[in-house]
């Protein structure tokens, strides 16, 4: 049986159409006239069976119907983009995986490892993109996760890599010759917005008492209080893994005790079917679970 569906020239002048709301500017970007953008949306609107924008004379607007369709369709374009960007540079022989990392983890644990990856595994072509939240693994176009254990991994495959322990750090000018524990106190406090209640877990854990552990400033990734951190405005709770150059080097220091309690449990998340990329994921999981064995005082 025939499939239904557009054509690729419906489907992209809709989605220009869709994004600027314009029918003019979408022909610009499409390098079409305005007439043509128009009869590939009537073609669309045909096939269809219903209308996808609201005409007020010369103006559109998305309808409804229009709204949902042009997300599915901007996600169809966008994954067939990426889709063939991979294959057109892949090389002769060549695999691809799409893995999907928190982005702290990679930015400052992942990206600056994969050099060994690429000298032992020269013909896996690795694109990572950055997911904070977790989501619904299947058809979603990726081959793993690289995450903290969650319930919407239920059903897949799931291989533990290490314990997340967050440690508090400052930059070394804000240490004065007083407590440690006082100044712990004094110093601004910066929060991760997702765990807004650590310094109160970690107060009541370390008996270090904190007179407001709630104030400060919030920050959406690890990565942001880190940057915070490095350029003196306050103290975080963050990773040891993620600043241990710089606290070997003493660009950052930690005098306070890592948390027991503030800890999350990270994970390779594969879906329950193999694909046709089993092969290097199962190259990339012995590599990962080396690398993290070999570089365990990171993980403490």
């Amino acid at each position: 049986m025939r499939r239904k569906i557009p054509s690729s020239t419906s489907l992209q002048a809709f989605d220009a159409a869709a994004r600027h709301g314009n029918f003019a500017r979408a022909a610009e970007e499409l390098s079409l006239t305005e007439g043509a953008i128009s009869r590939q949306i009537a073609r669309l609107e045909t096939l269809l069976n219903c209308k996808l924008f609201d005409r007020t004379g010369s103006r559109v607007k998305l309808n409804p119907i229009g709204v949902r369709y042009a997300h599915h369709v901007r996600e169809t374009l966008e994954r067939l983009e990426r889709d063939t960007q991979c294959i057109i540079g892949m090389p002769e022989g060549g695999k691809s995986l799409d893995i999907a990392v928190l982005p702290t983890f990679s930015s400052r644990w992942l990206i600056p490892r994969l050099s060994g990856f690429k000298s032992l595994f020269p013909y896996i072509t690795l694109n990572i993109a950055a997911r904070t939240d977790p989501f619904i693994l299947s058809e979603s176009g990726f081959d793993a996760v690289v995450h903290f254990d969650h319930p919407a991994w239920a059903g897949m495959r799931v291989q533990f890599l290490f314990q997340e322990k967050l440690v508090p750090v400052c930059h070394p000018a804000l240490l004065t010759d007083m407590d440690v524990n006082e100044q712990l106190n004094k110093l601004p406090r910066i929060h991760r917005r997702q765990n807004p209640d650590a310094w109160h877990h970690y107060a009541r854990e370390s008996e270090i008492t904190l007179d407001n552990p709630a104030q400060g400033v919030r920050y959406d990734l690890h990565e942001m209080a880190i940057a915070a951190v490095m350029s003196g405005q306050g103290v975080a709770l963050v990773p040891h893994m993620y600043i241990e150059n710089e606290l070997s080097n003493g660009v950052l220091v930690s005098p306070w005790p890592a948390s027991e309690s503030l800890s999350k449990k990270f994970c390779l998340v594969k879906p329950p079917e193999t694909g046709i990329n089993e092969t290097a994921l199962e190259d990339f999981e012995r590599w990962l679970l080396a690398e993290i064995n070999t570089h365990t005082t990171a993980l403490i």
